[in-house]
């Protein structure tokens, strides 16, 4: 008898647990999880670089809904999107999804990161980078941004005959990081941290086959060395404020030293500064050169638009004397510029997707999403959705002045909580940019034909000299495509495109 109770005990969990699989597996989202390790990755990466990721997408959803399941970077993985997409992944609190990334992502950018914590640490580590970012900080940064932007265009565009926009919005961008939030001026250093950084970039979205001669591999090399160098310069630093030679505001690492706890020690460990230093130079490099990109490409094809947005800027620069930077007050006088940026966002998102990771078992959407799944959620469905924007293909800024957008349906810098802490920084670099860039180029001649490898020469008006700027490279099916497909096929990997159209660039 004794046995047979004992026996019964030992089958009763095991049943439960069963019955629960079962139970799990019904609610599981479909779709499937493919092959292991690989599943659908390869898939993903190939969409990514043929800039046919969105209609990968679309497919999925016509084909499963909207939740489905596959593996993507080695872990099962839940797709969702939309609305309620979006609040659940900006909303939930630390405690049933985590910010966690791809494995690619967590080894390159470390574990420490913002985008790796939770609850506590991920609100500590928060204040730490907004301290710094706040817009009472970031107000002494205008006129040195401005200067940049000076040098930048008298460098690489003045005297040019041709320039391609995007790698040299990347080096203005990275520049200003670099400069402003890190203190690391031109020269060597800089240089190796250029190289280093481009390295990690491409493995950050691989397949984590840690193997010689592979992106991942080089990619994990890349964030050893960069963060080596973080390393260093965080040393340097922290001499230099014991010294007195540098102050807490100087630049993002002085701040973190000079954050304390109730114990007087660093608030911060080191490995978190490096972390997030790491995390705000991707974050602010490739959005905000996307971003400018974008504007400008959308404004060459947009004369109504950019006769406003010119308007607005020109009477800014009468306001000021020859020479004169721009200050705090008259970025808050660049309403409509910004109004233009955020229908950029809209219309072409510099992020394509990101990823969460279950910390227990959850529901969404009447779905089950078992513990350590990774969730992950694309933001241009919801942007492109005809019942939240009307006329959603319409380049139009005035939506973001007379529309009530619903909440989490415009999700340009995130949401909730989860806002990007670097929002501030991005607005007055974009605005900064777009008010010496757009005053100096014309919008008369410009080739709206947008065919694939086609440019125009340099136009020669007497007066003028006009300036050939490329942006990105359209592909081969572009008269094919709707125009929804035109405007947003270009959102996806833009890293790896060369040219798009032409635009006369007054010198």
């Amino acid at each position: 008898m004794n046995t047979l109770f004992a026996v019964f005990l030992f089958l009763i969990p095991i049943f439960l647990l069963h019955t629960r699989r079962e139970k799990s597996s019904e609610r599981l989202p479909p779709g499937s999880l493919g092959l292991p390790l690989i599943g659908q990755s390869l898939g993903l990466l190939r969409a990514l670089r043929a800039n046919t990721a969105e209609k990968w997408l679309e497919q999925r959803i016509k084909k499963y809904g909207p939740v489905s399941k596959l593996s993507l970077f080695g872990k099962p993985t839940v797709f969702i999107h939309g609305q309620a997409a979006n609040k659940f992944v900006f909303t939930a609190n630390g405690s049933t999804i985590s910010s966690k990334q791809t494995e690619s992502i967590r080894r390159i950018l470390g574990e420490r990161s913002l985008f790796e914590l939770s609850a506590e640490d991920h609100k500590r580590v928060r204040s730490a980078l907004m301290l710094y970012l706040k817009p009472e900080s970031l107000k002494q940064y205008v006129e040195k941004m401005d200067e940049e932007i000076r040098n930048h265009l008298e460098m690489h565009w003045h005297g040019k005959q041709q320039v391609t926009v995007l790698p040299l919005m990347k080096n203005l961008t990275f520049n200003m990081i670099c400069s402003l939030l890190f203190g690391l001026e031109r020269g060597t250093r800089r240089n190796e941290f250029v190289e280093c950084f481009q390295t990690m970039m491409e493995g950050m979205w691989s397949v984590p086959v840690n193997l010689p001669f592979t992106r991942y591999n080089s990619g994990l090399k890349a964030s050893k060395r960069v963060q080596n160098m973080l390393k260093e310069l965080i040393r340097e630093k922290r001499v230099q404020l014991e010294q007195r030679k540098a102050s807490p505001q100087q630049d993002l690492i002085t701040c973190f030293l000079s954050i304390r706890n109730e114990e007087g020690k660093e608030e911060l460990t080191e490995l978190e500064m490096v972390h997030n230093v790491m995390v705000v130079i991707v974050a602010g490099h490739d959005t905000s050169s996307i971003l400018i990109t974008f504007l400008l490409r959308l404004l060459a094809n947009e004369p109504a638009v950019y006769a406003h947005l010119l308007l607005e800027q020109e009477e800014i620069a009468r306001s000021k004397t020859a020479g004169e930077f721009l200050k705090w007050e008259d970025l808050a006088k660049m309403k409509y510029t910004w109004r233009v940026a955020q229908e950029t966002l809209r219309v072409t998102h510099p992020i394509f997707g990101s990823f969460r990771t279950a910390i227990k078992d959850i529901e969404f959407g009447g779905f089950f999403i078992p513990k350590g799944w990774q969730i992950f959620w694309a933001t241009h469905i919801t942007h492109m959705n005809d019942s939240m924007f009307p006329e959603p293909s319409k380049f139009d800024p005035s939506r973001f002045e007379k529309q009530v957008i619903p909440p989490y349906c415009f999700v340009g810098f995130g949401g909730g909580s989860r806002i990007c802490p670097g929002y501030e920084f991005a607005r007055i670099e974009t605005l900064t940019a777009m008010h010496h860039m757009e005053r100096e180029t014309q919008a008369d001649g410009v080739d709206r034909k947008m065919e694939r490898g086609k440019t125009k020469k340099p136009v020669d008006t007497g007066s003028n000299v006009y300036l050939l700027v490329t942006f990105l490279e359209l592909p081969q099916n572009y008269k094919t495509m709707s125009s929804w497909q035109k405007q947003h096929q270009m959102a996806i990997s833009m890293h790896r495109l060369e040219q798009v159209h032409t635009l006369p660039y007054k010198v």
